[in-house]
């Protein structure tokens, strides 16, 4: 799995969680879900995103531009 993949794959799972946990539990968790959309949101300007970071000191490699 390449560093891309993965970050749309987390990405995705902690918006759906936050989603969840704002209906089914506290509406506080919204904000949760608010910061993942500036995360990404911030991410498309400037190409950097600490999750990314992460992942490549994880061992997942960079995809390659095809």
């Amino acid at each position: 799995m390449t560093v891309e993949r993965a970050l749309r794959l987390i990405a995705g799972l902690f918006v759906m969680l936050s989603v969840a946990l704002g209906h089914y539990v506290n509406p506080a968790w919204f904000y949760f879900t608010a910061f993942i959309g500036l995360n990404l949101f911030q991410s498309a300007f400037s190409n950097w995103c600490p999750m990314m970071t992460l992942l490549r000191k994880a061992g997942l490699k960079q995809g390659c531009a095809s």
